[in-house]
């Protein structure tokens, strides 16, 4: 399998930089008319898929809008899963796992290898400390697969913890993140076990990120976009280090045109050009 990033690559110089969300919250399955059920969920699902599955680069499913189904939503999940497969997609799991030893082991088993759920990228959480992921980071790089680490994150609450320092004159937590997975990456291609496959989380709503991203060599998956009143022209405003590889985000802008395929479409070309 050849790496995350080159898969990527290709993926993005083809179809373009967009990621689109699947977010099938009650409300959007409502709005396209279908029931609250689990065969809404599919039909949710799985028709944005077929509408932009030749379209996009990346979709990137909510996890937990699968799971409050139980195993029937799993099952749901899978078919997704295999449905972003078949088109030519990338799959980007938003499930922002994180944990410790066997259990952090488990997750990595569940989504980075060959099982029925399997990604090929997956949000993790370091908030249990950066090393705590090294299940998945290795997993990931043996497996041609990629995690996208939380870093600095859109939602308002995030600085509290996002932005402080463990002890005065060190970096922000964040900062640390971000170090942290590039040293991992440069590591990798230094020993040439691994191409640049561990990502980056940043929002991409903020006015100031207050983070140095320079020299940064893998993807940064930028949630923001669209509903949250971000665009991507004004990405540039705010990642200024030269040669970032940046995933905008969207989801809402994109999925409230449904569920009409062609007006979905038109709706991704349009976040695609804001």
């Amino acid at each position: 399998m050849h790496s995350y990033r080159d898969r990527l690559d290709a993926a993005v110089a083809s179809r373009g930089p967009l990621c689109v969300g699947i977010d099938p919250h009650p409300g959007l399955i409502a709005q396209w008319g279908l029931p609250g059920d689990v065969n809404g969920l599919e039909r949710f699902a799985r028709g944005t898929v077929e509408a932009l599955g030749e379209q996009v680069a990346v979709f990137k499913p909510q996890s937990a809008f699968f799971e409050v189904f139980g195993s029937r939503g799993i099952a749901v999940l899978e078919q997704v899963l295999a449905d972003i497969r078949d088109r030519g997609a990338l799959s980007l799991l938003d499930a922002k796992r994180g944990d410790i030893g066997s259990t952090m082991a488990g997750y990595a088993e569940a989504y980075l290898s060959d099982g029925p759920l399997a990604v090929d990228a997956i949000t993790l959480s370091p908030f249990l400390g950066f090393e705590s992921l090294r299940p998945a980071l290795d997993l990931a790089r043996s497996n041609g697969r990629g995690v996208y680490v939380l870093a600095r994150t859109s939602n308002p609450e995030g600085h509290e913890v996002q932005l402080s320092r463990p002890q005065q004159g060190a970096v922000t937590v964040s900062q640390s993140i971000i170090d942290q997975a590039q040293a991992e990456n440069q590591a990798n291609a230094e020993n040439q076990q691994g191409s640049h496959h561990v990502g980056l989380v940043v929002g991409g709503t903020h006015a100031d990120l207050k983070v140095d991203l320079t020299g940064f060599t893998a993807s940064i998956l930028v949630p923001g976009i669209g509903a949250q009143g971000g665009t991507i022209s004004g990405l540039a405003q705010r990642f200024t280090a030269s040669g970032l590889r940046l995933l905008p985000t969207a989801s809402r802008d994109v999925l409230g045109a449904g569920p009409d395929p062609q007006a979905l479409r038109a709706a991704a070309r349009a976040v695609s050009q804001s």
